[in-house]
């Protein structure tokens, strides 16, 4: 199965609740942190979400 790499690249300062809680329930909490998830469609989801603050990549 495939997974997804995603990084935080900017802060969830000053953005709404949703996608501050969005950003934590993903496991990030610094600018720079990467988590690997699987490719299921709550993390894409999750990812799209806060696509403007993470940089998502395929990994195997």
């Amino acid at each position: 199965m495939a997974r997804l790499k995603i990084t935080q690249t900017k802060s969830g300062i000053g953005g709404k609740q949703n996608q501050r809680d969005t950003l934590r329930s993903l496991g990030l909490h610094k600018i720079g942190q990467s988590v690997v998830k699987d490719d299921k469609p709550e993390f894409r989801g999750m990812a799209n979400t806060v696509a403007h603050l993470v940089t998502v990549e395929e990994v195997d």
